[in-house]
């Protein structure tokens, strides 16, 4: 996953921001104002630029803006208010809110299906074969959680390896420098290492382990209240969204919109869809059946809240029936 390699200036920004920049949004102010939601770079997320550039929002009688960021960027224009909702990881959502911008998870793009991989050098075949080895990683970040989630899999703890910090920008060049046995990386440096070191290979993915990583849509308490119909309007029109990318006599064009995007070719592009799960509406629907486990949301978030305290990325558990609402599906 894009995921967010800013936390401690992140929690900062959060932690100090003014209380009075609490997400007050009234009917009445706000009613002829477009609903503001902040995307990045992500499957999940650039997905919308096509409603975005077919219209669908206008046919659906919404009046959205669609703004776009760096992923950490995002996180901190939704927590000074800038926007009404903001598009992360269900973990994310959990780090936004501890630092005081509370928030609501409304809606699930996709889970990641492949894009977050642990890269084993050559020779190193398993999960198994890094016992006693060193790993890097960007330690606290989604890609770490995966390397957990792999090695409890293994049957294996993360003493049983060393771990090392390593940016995940850096860490094609770190599994070639040789003192790696294997990285833990998101595309596209994912992609990166694998060209830059002839035989290695994917030893663990996002794909092993689905709903470990969520994509979501997560809105102020007080924008889903006074702009319910509107939100639930968006969540039509996603479903739109998903079939037409999904559908063959469309997904050549959805691809061509997608890759315009990001600035890559449309064969470029649709290698990062293959690792990325989009959800239709009424999958979305069943995964916010409360439930422990990845098939839920709900398991999958307290698994991610497990994992952000451990890490110190945040302090105390978090409450996870204040992060989701399930209203809209309904």
């Amino acid at each position: 996953m894009f995921f967010n390699t800013k936390v401690s200036s992140f929690k900062k920004l959060i932690l100090t921001a003014s209380l009075s920049m609490t997400f007050a949004f009234s009917n009445t102010s706000h009613a002829a104002e477009p609903l503001k939601v902040a995307y990045s770079d992500w499957p999940g997320f650039v997905a919308w630029q096509v409603a975005i550039d077919k219209g669908w929002f206008k046919e659906a009688g919404l009046d959205i803006k669609f703004d776009w960021f760096d992923y950490g960027a995002s996180m901190e224009a939704f927590a000074a208010g800038k926007v009404d909702g903001v598009f992360v990881t269900n973990g994310d959502a959990l780090v936004v809110g501890s630092g005081g911008a509370k928030n609501t998870m409304i809606l699930i793009t996709d889970y990641s299906n492949g894009n977050d991989m642990i890269i084993g050098k050559p020779g190193v075949k398993s999960i198994k074969d890094l016992k006693g080895k060193k790993v890097g990683t960007e330690l606290g970040i989604v890609d770490h959680l995966l390397l957990l989630d792999g090695l409890e899999k293994a049957g294996m703890k993360e003493s049983d390896i060393t771990l090392v910090n390593v940016k995940i920008n850096d860490t094609p060049q770190a599994l070639a420098a040789g003192d790696l046995a294997a990285i833990g990386v998101f595309e596209p440096s994912a992609s990166q290492a694998l060209k830059l070191v002839p035989g290695s290979k994917p030893i663990y993915t996002s794909a092993q382990s689905p709903g470990l990583i969520y994509d979501v849509l997560t809105v102020s308490p007080a924008s889903l209240s006074s702009r319910k119909e509107d939100w639930k309007k968006l969540i039509g029109v996603w479903g739109k969204v998903v079939t037409y990318i999904n559908d063959p006599k469309t997904q050549a064009d959805a691809v061509k919109i997608m890759s315009a995007r990001d600035g890559l070719t449309p064969a470029e592009y649709k290698k990062f869809m293959k690792g990325t799960r989009l959800l239709s509406v009424a999958e979305g629907k069943a995964a916010y059946v409360k439930a422990d486990g990845l098939k839920s949301l709900w398991g999958s978030t307290k698994n991610a809240d497990n994992f952000n305290v451990k890490n110190a990325i945040y302090k105390e558990p978090q409450d996870i029936s204040n992060y989701i609402d399930p209203v809209l599906y309904k």
